[in-house]
């Protein structure tokens, strides 16, 4: 009896432990699941740091996800294409968008948000979701017009998922688009006072 009770007692402690390991997951997916590239869960993704003057972000690419996005920004990046540039588009409750190099000259406004580096890239769609803090590639009306211009998310917006190809996220520093992202700004979002970015990519 008592060799009995004592297996009633490690079968009633297993079911527990069961129930208490399905409300955890419960609760993890309550917040929405968490889609982690293989890359970032090996520790070897490439990261960059973008330096702004309200701080700075570190940013973690998804190359398995979106080689050819993520080969062109760091391309681009080691060769100092993207160093002073300004962030030329903010939204507040949306996003904060860059990497057009014609921003380096302040006697081009007009011209703000049509440059890029002299070739597009080709579409790559995940199923990443545009939530806080992600990196996504800026384009046209047509889906393979990407090139240098990017936009960094502050707050989720599901309508953009499937339509922009997502190749990063923001790991450290998001409060520093928060900054940016709450400037004062024009008629075309794009803010009075030039903010500048340098990227360094991180080795």
């Amino acid at each position: 009896m008592r060799k009995s009770g004592s297996v009633v007692r490690v079968i009633l402690s297993i079911l527990v432990l069961g129930i208490l390991v399905l409300l955890g997951s419960g609760q993890a997916w309550a917040n929405g699941p968490k889609v982690l590239p293989v890359a970032e869960e090996k520790g070897k993704a490439p990261r960059v740091l973008l330096k702004t003057k309200f701080g700075e972000m570190e940013i973690v690419f998804f190359p398995e996800l979106a080689p050819k996005h993520v080969e062109s920004f760091l391309t681009l990046a080691k060769k100092g294409f993207y160093n002073g540039t300004i962030f030329h588009r903010v939204i507040p409750g949306f996003m904060i968008q860059g990497g057009d190099p014609n921003t380096k000259d302040p006697g081009r406004r007009n011209e703000y948000g049509t440059g890029g580096p002299g070739y597009t890239v080709p579409a790559e769609f995940n199923k990443i979701p545009h939530e806080r803090g992600i990196l996504s590639a800026a384009r046209t009306a047509d889906p393979n017009s990407a090139g240098s211009q990017f936009f960094i998310m502050v707050a989720k917006s599901p309508h953009l998922d499937g339509q922009y190809t997502v190749f990063g996220e923001v790991v450290k520093g998001i409060e520093v688009a928060d900054k940016i992202v709450s400037q004062p700004r024009d008629r075309r979002d794009m803010p009075l006072e030039r903010i500048e970015i340098t990227v360094e990519v991180m080795e």
